[in-house]
């Protein structure tokens, strides 16, 4: 199937990509579909936590279509996104052509099998049916010049941010834009139940409540959607079914992953993070 024939329009996107356990908004997929269709790519930004990252595992599976994924960080290089030699394979090579007196010209030696091809080159290089789904993680982690490398070879591409910086204006100009904001309490719940199935509506409902609650804490690491799945996981596995003081206070390891964010829960206390009675 072609492109067009998958995703028609904006709203067959969106329950395509429900069917993939992605509950996307109206803004999402409607950036997703136009990226997909204009070959474009989409650079998204939010918060940690808000499916960035899901956002193009759902769409490589949905497009049947391999993903590619790297992850950025500070004093990457071009080589670690492209291609390096292989030394030790060259090695190799140079070695078993001196035991034979055979001469390995520099044109074998540098030649495609000795080539390690990382995601940039694997991206460029997929040979279909459809276009891959390449994800730029992180990309605000790695520097001015290497945003300019990669946006000078991409024709598509799927980025994502969490704002450690600005990113450069010659990277923002060539992409489609979307914010992720972070879903309120209903969606959160939604997305629980779509990947702890086991749980029930009353607990997924009352865990996300509890998270978005504690985001409003200044903490220095706020939960995120990915905690509040583990964590109704983990409720699931000690047969709790309502949460209280004491179910939070059991389980706090799963929500939050910083001392001092959780000495600052701590101090407020489990029955307020859970709003039980039992204070």
């Amino acid at each position: 199937m072609t492109l067009p024939e998958i995703v028609p329009d904006v709203a067959a996107l969106q329950r395509a990509l429900d069917a993939e356990n992605y509950l996307a908004d109206e803004g999402l997929a409607t950036a997703v579909f136009l990226a997909v269709r204009m070959r474009q790519p989409l650079l998204l930004e939010g918060e940690p936590g808000v499916g960035k990252t899901e956002i193009a595992k759902a769409l490589a599976r949905l497009l049947d279509t391999e993903l590619f994924r790297l992850q950025c960080y500070e004093g990457i290089s071009a080589g670690e996104a492209l291609y390096e030699w292989n030394y030790p394979r060259q090695l190799i090579g140079i070695r078993l052509a001196e035991a034979h007196g055979v001469e390995l010209a520099e044109t074998e030696l540098f030649g495609r099998d000795y080539l390690l091809r990382r995601p940039l080159l694997q991206a460029i290089e997929y040979a279909g049916p459809r276009p891959a789904v390449l994800l730029l993680d992180e990309i605000d982690r790695a520097d001015a010049e290497f945003e300019a490398f990669t946006f000078e070879l991409l024709a598509e591409a799927a980025v994502t941010s969490n704002r450690t910086r600005d990113l450069h204006d010659a990277l923002t100009r060539r992409c489609l834009y979307h914010w992720i904001d972070y879903p309120g309490p209903e969606r959160i719940a939604q997305i629980v139940r779509r990947r702890v199935p086991s749980s029930s509506q009353a607990i997924a409902t009352e865990a996300a409540q509890a998270i978005t609650r504690l985001r409003s804490l200044d903490l220095i690491k706020p939960p995120g959607i990915a905690e509040a799945i583990d964590w109704v996981g983990a409720l699931g596995a000690l047969g709790i079914e309502q949460l209280s003081r004491r179910a939070v206070e059991q389980t706090w390891g799963f929500v939050l992953k910083n001392r001092d964010d959780l000495n600052l829960a701590a101090a407020r206390g489990g029955a307020w993070v859970a709003q039980a009675a039992d204070a």
